[in-house]
């Protein structure tokens, strides 16, 4: 799953070279894209559900610097599907050029008690997760 983006001029510090946490907030919103374009808001998954998928771990290498106006696309991919939990990897790309490789391990979240627990992804999206994965596993360089 691509999710493309410009870097904002915000993105950057005083070098003019994009601050290191903007990579955990693009992987982030990379996480989101790709549920919407299963079909499943995570805003209304939260809203009508009380469903969220939290972050527990995050990792990121950066191999390039980005700039102010680079295009950049984010490449998305669910490498490992458990039954609570799953791993989405991002390549960040400028043009052919990867810039940047990480992750997010993330868990499927009831918050209906103010607190999360836990639950097994449901089987519908399960599905659609993984025909997303056999889908994109050519698209991951």
């Amino acid at each position: 799953m691509e999710y493309p983006f410009q870097v904002n001029w915000g993105d950057t510090d005083a070098a003019g070279i994009v601050f290191y946490p903007n990579f955990y907030k693009w992987m982030d919103q990379a996480t989101h894209h790709y549920f919407s374009k299963l079909g499943y808001s995570t805003w209304k998954l939260f809203h009508e559900d009380h469903t969220s998928i939290p972050i527990v771990e995050a990792k990121c290498q950066f191999q390039s610097p980005l700039f102010f106006e680079d295009e950049v696309c984010v490449k998305s991919a669910i490498v490992e599907l458990r039954d609570k939990v799953f791993k989405i990897q991002h390549q960040f790309f400028k043009g052919e050029q990867m810039i940047a490789e990480g992750y997010e391990i993330r868990v499927w979240a009831n918050f209906k008690n103010g607190k999360p627990k836990a639950e097994p992804i449901p089987d519908e999206i399960r599905e659609k997760m993984k025909k997303a994965a056999n889908d994109n596993m050519q698209v991951l360089g």
